[in-house]
């Protein structure tokens, strides 16, 4: 069966992923690696996931662009949203014109409109019969979410999931302890981020963009370039520089 060239970039996609898994990895750089790629893949502008902390409240994660993090976290703020309804009912939710579903979400409804947002889709994480989190798709005009891009978009979702459990085969008792770690790994790195934009006087985006940039250029994982830049005081001064030599010149 001959592939169609979307179905090689997505196959190219799922095996660089899984290379990754195989290898020593950051997870706050590989899934919003996995954001990036949903973007890539499917009919929508940008993608975010959401993973449930131990007191089952929803934390951002990962984010492909500032208006889709923010969008998240105003759907953590108000309550309502589409990963809010996938995460509580485990199924995916897919609006294909946001403007209809200002009843449904009165508040959500007109802050993804203001985003530059006009359909909204999500898919559920899941392992062990529990749902972790939710992968939510944006889009920057109407459209269903198509059988194909919900397959991919769950694919991407399970390989989250790998990718925050699979230190073991995941129970009920040991879930908990690995979501607690991918969570604190984003903290640490949001910490980060908002230290560089003060320092560098520079946006949060460029503030991540160089944090992986320089991890990368180094073989570091994101998470302890983060952290050493938050704890070590004595370090500090040379990372920010070497950090700040990533900033792009204007052209």
């Amino acid at each position: 069966m001959t592939q169609t060239p979307r179905e090689t970039r997505v196959l190219d996609a799922v095996v660089s992923l899984v290379d990754n898994l195989l290898e020593d990895f950051d997870i706050v750089d590989l899934l919003t690696e996995l954001t990036e790629r949903c973007a890539e893949l499917l009919d929508v502008d940008a993608a975010g996931f959401l993973l449930a902390d131990p007191l089952d409240q929803l934390r951002l994660l990962a984010a492909t662009t500032e208006e889709a993090r923010e969008l998240e976290l105003f759907q953590l703020q108000a309550d309502e949203g589409p990963c809010v309804d996938c995460y509580s009912t485990g199924q995916p939710v897919s609006v294909a014109d946001l403007s209809a579903a200002s009843r449904r979400w009165p508040r959500f409804v007109p802050a993804a409109l203001d985003a530059g947002f006009a359909s909204v889709h999500a898919v559920p994480m899941r392992a062990a019969g529990i749902v972790l989190g939710a992968l939510g798709l944006f889009g920057s005009r109407p459209g269903e979410l198509s059988e194909a891009d919900r397959l991919v978009a769950q694919t991407l979702a399970h390989v989250a999931c790998v990718a925050i459990l699979q230190e073991r085969a995941p129970t009920p008792a040991t879930v908990m302890p690995q979501l607690r770690s991918a969570l604190a790994s984003r903290v640490i790195v949001e910490q980060a981020k908002g230290f560089l934009r003060e320092t560098l006087d520079i946006s949060v985006e460029e503030a991540f963009r160089l944090l992986r940039a320089y991890a990368r250029a180094n073989g570091e994982h994101l998470t302890d370039v983060a952290r050493r830049l938050m704890t070590d005081r004595h370090a500090r001064p040379v990372l920010v520089s070497s950090i700040g030599e990533f900033i792009t010149p204007p052209t």
